[in-house]
C-alpha cells in the first residue's frame, strides 16, 4: 500500500507543481537580511532583536528548531534535529518565552523565520527535554508506525536499513530512505502532510513569518508543495537542498516551492578569498551550480559548513569577516548573517547548564559577528543600494576590489595583507561622506573620484546620503591663444561634471574679450584631477576639437590660472 501511495505521488508530481504559488512570500520592504542566531535560546533571541537587529536594520532572524527533540543533556549540537514531539519546549525554551521572542522582534522591526524539521524523527527511542517518551517509530499522539518509509518495501533493498550520507544517483533513495538512521516521515501520506502542516501553523499563529526547511532535498517537491498550500498566510519559506555536481536532486527542483539556501556560494566564496577576489566581477548564476538570484538565500557559513572544509568560517578570523562584507555588499540573493557558538569539538552542543542553552553572551562563548561595527555598517548599505546594479568595477590587483551599486553606493574592498592607497571612480556626487565600515570620512571630488587607503583585510563603503560637508572649490581661470574666423568660438570641456564631462553640447564658453586669448574663469572642486581640452565651435553647431592628447591638471586648495595655446 506504501509504494503503491509513493509511485502515485511521483506520477502527480507535475500536476501538484503547477499548482503551487511558485511566488511564495519573500522578505519585503527595503530590510531582508537575516540574522541566523543559531542555537540562541528564547530570551537571547528576544534582547538581540531589541538591542541590536532592530536598530542595524536587519530584516529577518532565523531561530534554532523550536519543536521537542531528542536529548542528550545539551551534549551535542543535533539532538534538536530529532524531532521527539510538535510541542515547544526545547533547550532553547518553552512556548511563553518562545512566544514572547517573536512578539519582541517584530516590535523591533524583525520578522521571525524557524528552522523547520519535517523530513524525519528521531533515530532511536529515549526521552526528550520536555518529559515526553518515545521509541523511533511511535510518537504518542502523534505518529504510528503506519507513518513512516521502511525496508525494503520503501528503498528496495533490505540491507539499506541505515545510510551514512547523501546520495547521488537514486533520488527515490534520497527521499524515502533514512537518512543517517532517521526514521522517515511517509510525507506523500495526508495523515502526516496535515500534523506537519499543525505544527507549522501552531507556530504562524505565535507569529512566526516563514521557515528554513532543514533536509528539504530528502523530501519530494510535491510532498513539500501539498504541506506548504496547507499553511496559513504566506510565509516566507527557503529551503536546504545540499548538492553536488551530478546528484539526482538538485535545487533546482524546489525553487518552484519556494527560495533555496545557496550552497555553492559560500563555497566559491572560500575559493575566492583563499587566492584572487578579482575574479568576482562576474560573480553569480552563470558561474555554475548557482540558482537565480531572486530564489537564492545566500550565506558566507553556517553550522553545517562551519563544521566542515567547505566554507570559511569564524576560525578564518578576518577573511571570513571581509568575505561577509562583499556579501551584504553585491548583489546576489537573500543575504544571511550566520552567528553561533565557538566550538573545538565537532559534536559539542552550546554552552548549557542542565542540560538547556544559557543566555548568549559576546566573546564568552558566543561568536557575535552580526554585531561586528563593520557588518552593522553594511546592514545599511546593502538596504540603501538594494536593487542597483553594480557599476564601475575595478580591481588594481588580485587582492582589492572596488565597485558601485549605480549611484546609491561603493566599496573597496582589501584581501591583501597591507593597505592599498588608490584613486576609484565612485559614481557618487561631490561631497564628503561617512564611511559605513568604521574607516573614516571619504571625499568625492567633482569627478566622482576618491582616493582612499583601504586596510588590510578591511573595506572603504559610502552610500548615497551620507554627505557631510560640501566639497572644497576654488576658481581656476583658464587662458587660451586661438585665432578663429569670424562667427566662431573657443569653448572648455573636460572629464568632471564641473567641466561637462567631454560633452561638446554643454561646454563652457571662453570670452574673446582679450583676443586672441580666449579665457573663463571656472569654479572647481579643490584637490582634484582631471583632463580638458579646448574645442571651436562654429555658427552651425560644427565641433573642432584640439589635437593632440588630453590636457591634465590637479586643482589645489587655492585659486589657479591656467595658460595655453590651441593645439
Amino acid at each position: 500500500m506504501k509504494l503503491k501511495a509513493g509511485i502515485a505521488a511521483l506520477f502527480t508530481m507535475a500536476a501538484v507543481l503547477v499548482g503551487i504559488d511558485a511566488a511564495q512570500a519573500t522578505p519585503q520592504g527595503d530590510r531582508d537580511v537575516i540574522a541566523n542566531l543559531w542555537s540562541w535560546n528564547w530570551n537571547s533571541v528576544a534582547r538581540e532583536c531589541t538591542a541590536h537587529l532592530g536598530p542595524a536594520g536587519y530584516g529577518g532572524v532565523q531561530v534554532a528548531p523550536p519543536q521537542d527533540s531528542l536529548t542528550r543533556g545539551g551534549a551535542v549540537w543535533w539532538d534538536v534535529y530529532q524531532p521527539a514531539d510538535y510541542t515547544l519546549t526545547s533547550k532553547f525554551g518553552d512556548e511563553s518565552q518562545f512566544a514572547a521572542m517573536v512578539r519582541a522582534c517584530h516590535d523591533a522591526g524583525v520578522k521571525v523565520y524557524a528552522d523547520a524539521v519535517v523530513n524525519h524523527m528521531t533515530g532511536q527511542g529515549s526521552t526528550s527535554y520536555g518529559g515526553a517518551t518515545f521509541s523511533k517509530y511511535t510518537y504518542p499522539g502523534l505518529y504510528s508506525p503506519d507513518d513512516f518509509h521502511y525496508y525494503a518495501e520503501d528503498c528496495g533493498n533490505a540491507d539499506n536499513l541505515i545510510h551514512d550520507g547523501d546520495y547521488t544517483g537514486s533520488a527515490r533513495n534520497v527521499q524515502n530512505c533514512e537518512l543517517v538512521g532517521l526514521a522517515d516521515l511517509e510525507t506523500e501520506e495526508g495523515h502526516v502532510r496535515g500534523a506537519i502542516a499543525g505544527y507549522l501553523n501552531k507556530l504562524i499563529a505565535l507569529g512566526v513569518d516563514g521557515f528554513r526547511v532543514d533536509a528539504a532535498k530528502h523530501t519530494s517537491p510535491a510532498d513539500l508543495a501539498d504541506i506548504y498550500r496547507r499553511l496559513d498566510g504566506s510565509p516566507y519559506i527557503y529551503q536546504e537542498v545540499i548538492h553536488g555536481a551530478g546528484e539526482a536532486v538538485q535545487p533546482g527542483q524546489y525553487t518552484g516551492i519556494g527560495d533555496v539556501l545557496e550552497f555553492q556560494y559560500g563555497r566559491y566564496l572560500r575559493e575566492k578569498f583563499s587566492g584572487s577576489i578579482a575574479d568576482l566581477r562576474t560573480f553569480g548564476e552563470t558561474w555554475g551550480g548557482m540558482q537565480p538570484s531572486g530564489r537564492s538565500v545566500t550565506f558566507v557559513a553556517n553550522h553545517d559548513t562551519e563544521r566542515g572544509t567547505g566554507t570559511l568560517s569564524y576560525k578564518d578570523g578576518a577573511v571570513y569577516r571581509l568575505a561577509t562584507i562583499f556579501q551584504l555588499a553585491w548583489d546576489y540573493g537573500t543575504p544571511q548573517v550566520y552567528d553561533g557558538f565557538t566550538w573545538s569539538d565537532r559534536e559539542a552542543g552550546p554552552p548549557h547548564s542542565n542540560g538547556f542553552v544559557r543566555d548568549a553572551v559576546c566573546g564568552g562563548g558566543w561568536e557575535c559577528l552580526h554585531r561586528d561595527p563593520a557588518i552593522t555598517g553594511m546592514v545599511g548599505f546593502h538596504n540603501a543600494v538594494r536593487g542597483a546594479p553594480v557599476t564601475g568595477w575595478s580591481a588594481p590587483n588580485g587582492n582589492v576590489i572596488a565597485f558601485g551599486r549605480d549611484a546609491k553606493g561603493w566599496i573597496a574592498i582589501n584581501n591583501g595583507t597591507g593597505p592599498h592607497t588608490g584613486t576609484f571612480a565612485t559614481g557618487l556626487a561631490a561631497g564628503t561622506y561617512a564611511g559605513v565600515t568604521g574607516t573614516g570620512p571619504v571625499t568625492v571630488n567633482g569627478g566622482g573620484q576618491a582616493t582612499v587607503t583601504v586596510p588590510a583585510k578591511g573595506a572603504v563603503a559610502i552610500v548615497a546620503g551620507g554627505t557631510t560637508t560640501p566639497p572644497a572649490q576654488v576658481p581656476v581661470t583658464f587662458n587660451v591663444n586661438a585665432t578663429t574666423t569670424w562667427g566662431t568660438n573657443v569653448c572648455l570641456v573636460g572629464s568632471i561634471g564641473a567641466l561637462k564631462s567631454w560633452d561638446p553640447a554643454q561646454a563652457i564658453p571662453l570670452s574673446s574679450a582679450g583676443y586672441p586669448v580666449w579665457s573663463a574663469t571656472v569654479m572647481l572642486p579643490a584637490n582634484t584631477s582631471f583632463e580638458y581640452k579646448f574645442i571651436k565651435k562654429d555658427g552651425s553647431g560644427n565641433v573642432t576639437w584640439e589635437s593632440g592628447a588630453n590636457r591634465t591638471y590637479t586643482t589645489g586648495s587655492s585659486a589657479a590660472t591656467i595658460d595655453a595655446t590651441w593645439k
